[in-house]
């Protein structure tokens, strides 16, 4: 792992680089300015298959440990069943235990200091006598309306709306005071609950957090990586098969890097991992049977990613930054068969790893199975 940045400028700089927007900064800097620990929690609720999207807010995470910051990982099951019972109540506890073995095995695979990370399990504190005081004096400072804005972006929308999708963002701003956080970290689909959560904190009485939002990298098919659709995702455990199938399949017009999936991927994914594991091999660290860089052997110095390609079609490529590659498929010097060829071979080289952990621990193949059991097979009757 790189050494820990030594100036708060710096600092800041890895907090807050590659993002879509970052409200509140200067209160970062206040924090690093004082020499305390910056603290900040990423939330995700316990729903569907996770899926490699969350190498996404995985690969900003490895920014914020490398940067000194505390992070917190909110298991959020009771949010699961909150937003329209996305996870049957029966099925959440499984479900947690397999979010908290596939996010540490994919921290593991990439390089992420997981002794530096803390897990929390929002059931754990949101059931108390005073945290449930707070929500109800919240729900007494909040009209319904705005309470149903705040959710848009993130609870499902449906006609007949429930009540609970209405506590679900109360509850998200509370839990920046009762995980003792500085900033609150998510995509920038979560804004709404963000500027909600900077308005209602003080009116009970507690202090207002930062909000550092990422992009929003579209799915396969165009539009949002989602868990309920599995044509616009990879889930971390689909094999080398699927990936090849789900990617060949995927949106990406020659010349067009404008909601283009396989390139957005790259962009957040493929490139910050790669010179994650690349700096982790100059250090000198032994291999850790990690993730290995996406660079071809052979390769100039300084390169970040690599795509094969045939002698007769011109050989590999190699690039040492995104931007070098979006400007070469704009410009339709890289055909999406080959990009597409590219991407596909360092999924399966990011997945591996992972793959081998799971064939490895009974306990997280136990904890799948439990989180998402098959179907019941449907009986047939005789007539």
């Amino acid at each position: 792992m790189s050494h820990l940045p030594e100036t708060v400028e710096a600092k800041l700089a890895l907090i807050t680089r590659n993002l879509q927007e970052v409200i509140g900064a200067d209160l970062i800097r206040k924090k690093l300015e004082a020499g305390e620990v910056v603290k900040c929690y990423f939330g995700t609720a316990t729903t569907g298959r996770p899926h490699i999207g969350y190498f996404v807010p995985l690969t900003k995470i490895a920014d914020f440990l490398n940067a000194g910051v505390e992070v917190t990982i909110l298991l959020a099951d009771v949010h699961a069943i909150l937003d329209n019972l996305k996870a049957p109540v029966e099925l959440v506890a499984h479900r947690v235990e397999y979010y908290r073995h596939i996010l540490t095995n994919v921290f593991h695979t990439v390089g992420v200091p997981v002794e530096r990370l803390k897990f929390v399990v929002g059931s754990s504190y949101q059931l108390s006598a005073k945290y449930t005081m707070d929500n109800f004096r919240l729900c007494a400072n909040v009209t319904e309306h705005d309470a149903k804005r705040a959710g848009a972006e993130v609870v499902r929308q449906v006609e007949s709306p429930l009540l609970s999708g209405l506590l679900y963002p109360g509850m998200q701003a509370l839990d920046e005071e009762y995980l003792g956080v500085d900033f609150q970290f998510g995509g920038v689909d979560q804004r709404k609950i963000f500027v909600f959560a900077e308005e209602v904190l003080p009116k009970l009485g507690y202090k207002k957090r930062a909000h550092l939002m990422n992009r929003m990298v579209p799915g396969l098919a165009g539009g949002k990586m989602s868990s309920s659709d599995p044509n616009s995702k990879i889930d971390f455990l689909d094999t080398p098969a699927d990936v090849k199938k789900k990617i060949k399949a995927a949106f990406c017009e020659e010349g067009n890097i404008v909601d283009n999936g396989i390139l957005a991927f790259a962009n957040a994914v493929l490139f910050p991992i790669s010179r994650l594991r690349l700096a982790i091999a100059a250090s000198g660290a032994p291999d850790d049977g990690g993730v290995k860089p996406f660079v071809l052997e052979g390769a100039p110095e300084g390169t970040v990613f690599s795509i094969g390609r045939k002698p007769e079609w011109g050989g590999p490529l190699h690039y040492k930054t995104y931007e070098e590659l979006e400007q070469d498929f704009a410009d339709k010097k890289v055909h999406p068969g080959d990009l597409k060829a590219g991407v596909q071979e360092a999924i399966i080289n990011l997945l591996a790893p992972l793959h081998r952990r799971f064939a490895e621990d009974p306990a997280f193949r136990e904890a799948e199975l439990k989180a998402y059991p098959p179907p019941e097979p449907v009986k047939k009757v005789k007539k």
